[in-house]
């Protein structure tokens, strides 16, 4: 079996796995709340692995190991980052954004949670937001079909609109027929893929040395400083990889997956999944950066110049047979594909539930919503290949800005909406435009090399909390849903269904004697 065949061999075995699992979910999907949130119905596992391998695309397995390939582990500072960022997102939003997200109106995106919390009756900040994320996604997606496409040319030689469209292709499909369960059970798989291989590429580098003192020894004999933390590094550089982590607060891509645990307590239990998942596969992006600099110091790999991010692909292939080498290859893909569906499905539900459902020209609960689904998953993956058809570098660009912008524009509005009763419709609205407005401002300007999500953060936060300040007025309805969701936010699945039974029961209407429908007191 040559090298070629063996690898692809594994790509299609990897790709039917994928369609397999979008077919099933579609006979599990019957409604909008199905599709666009699976029912609210994940287990800890699946949200947790879904959220990381939803997250990290393919920076975990090419540019992090090769950003620490050619630097040394001073790079790793955004991975710390990121690290604190997650655990903290999960500790502090996810149980909270379960909790609230159904008590306000059953809120199955970020945008209709937001309008829900907020009483905003005119829905100024869900069509914004939906919008925000429309315009941002629809480029994000691009973005990930350009990887898609250059893999399969540097990886197989194959034409690069080829493997874009083959790429776009399948995570249209498992997308489009399967929804959120196909994307998260998807993101599972591939997330499990994407830790064996970066678990495994080190271990079996480390074997092929002959041990931890010959890797040691090939690092400190290339460049002794790249085991250095601050070498090469300042401290506005490293102030603003740790800010990378504040991101979390704000993916639409990633948060949406705590709306769809089964319960607010089961949380905790998803947070140590994701975490753990999170160490390993950065420890191990870490470790095949290192031991590929021992193996090319040994003559086991080449790493040409301007080859660094193919690190991760030089050593599988070098290391394993090569129809196991095709999985480590279809690892890279995989988180390549995963990111592309989470953003793909987000987009196209602030299309249907915050920019059609929110004018009022449509009701998620009707027969043709899931269709109405459907057709803006195609739709918004049509103008995305468009874009990616050309292999714009701004396309490429606008990744590290878009995760900018939505810290910055989305964070500090579900941080402040969470933990303060006191935000309103206005507040939330100026400090997302804040946010958004300071990220591109600061991002053009690069002022003190920082890096323009700290900045846009602070903006938003200050904001919204003046203009809410300025502009609260006491509401009733919004202390009661405030302090349910709080209550609720340790709650079990069993708990949350009776409470929302007994509001429920509360809610039916009473016909007065004069025929005319009243709700109880």
């Amino acid at each position: 079996m040559s090298a070629i065949t063996g690898q692809a061999m594994a790509m299609i075995i990897y790709f039917v796995a994928m369609i397999i699992i979008g077919i099933w979910a579609y006979t599990r999907t019957k409604n909008l709340d199905d599709y666009m949130l699976g029912g609210r119905n994940l287990s800890p596992g699946v949200a947790a692995l879904s959220a990381g391998a939803s997250d990290m695309s393919g920076w975990l397995l090419m540019g992090l190991p090769g950003a620490l390939y050619i630097s040394g582990i001073v790079e790793g500072w955004i991975a710390v980052g990121l690290t604190i960022g997650s655990w903290a997102s999960w500790k502090l939003v996810a149980a909270r954004l379960r909790s609230y997200t159904q008590v306000a109106g059953n809120a199955i995106t970020v945008p209709s949670f937001l309008g829900n919390r907020l009483h905003d009756k005119k829905h100024y900040v869900r069509i914004a937001a939906g919008i925000i994320i429309f315009v941002f996604f629809t480029f994000y997606v691009s973005s990930g079909m350009v990887a898609g496409g250059t893999f399969f040319e540097s990886a197989f030689g194959m034409n690069y609109h080829l493997g874009m469209v083959l790429v776009a292709g399948v995570v249209i499909l498992y997308t489009l027929i399967g929804g959120f369960l196909a994307v998260s059970w998807t993101d599972v798989v591939q997330g499990l893929m994407m830790l064996f291989a970066l678990v495994t590429v080190p271990i079996a580098g480390i074997i092929a040395l002959g041990g931890l003192d010959k890797v040691t020894d090939g690092i400190l004999a290339t460049n002794p400083m790249l085991l250095s933390p601050i070498s090469g590094g300042t401290t506005i550089g490293i102030i603003s990889a740790l800010a990378w982590g504040l991101g979390y607060f704000g993916q639409p891509h990633i948060i949406v997956r705590y709306m769809a645990l089964r319960s607010p307590a089961e949380a905790k239990q998803a947070r140590r999944i994701g975490i753990g998942w999170m160490l390993l596969s950065i420890i191990g992006a870490g470790g095949t950066a290192l031991v590929a600099v021992a193996l090319h110091h040994a003559g086991i790999i080449n790493v040409a110049e301007g080859q660094h991010e193919s690190v991760f692909i030089l050593s599988g292939q070098a290391l394993f047979p090569t129809f196991i080498a095709g999985f480590m290859l279809a690892a890279i893909l995989a988180a390549i594909m995963s990111t592309i569906s989470s953003q793909l499905l987000v987009t196209s539900s602030a299309v249907v539930e915050d920019i059609v459902n929110a004018t009022g020209k449509h009701r998620r609960d009707t027969a043709s919503s899931i269709t109405l689904g459907r057709i803006a998953v195609l739709a918004v993956s049509v103008l995305a290949a468009i874009f990616a058809w050309f292999r714009t570098d701004s396309i490429l660009n606008l990744v590290a800005f878009a995760w900018a912008g939505f810290g910055a524009a989305f964070g500090p509005i579900v941080i402040l909406a969470l933990y303060w009763r006191r935000l309103t419709w206005q507040g939330a609205l100026a400090g997302m435009t804040a946010g958004a407005v300071t990220v591109g401002v600061w991002g053009t300007y690069k002022w003190f090399g920082l890096y323009e999500i700290l900045p846009g953060f602070l903006a938003a936060l200050l904001v919204a909390i003046v203009v809410s300040a300025a502009t609260y007025q006491k509401d009733t309805e919004i202390d009661a849903e405030f302090d349910r969701a709080v209550r609720l936010v340790s709650a079990n699945n069993e708990a949350i269904e009776a409470e929302f039974a007994q509001v429920h029961a509360l809610a039916e209407p009473l016909i007065d004697v004069d025929g005319k429908p009243r709700l109880r007191s």
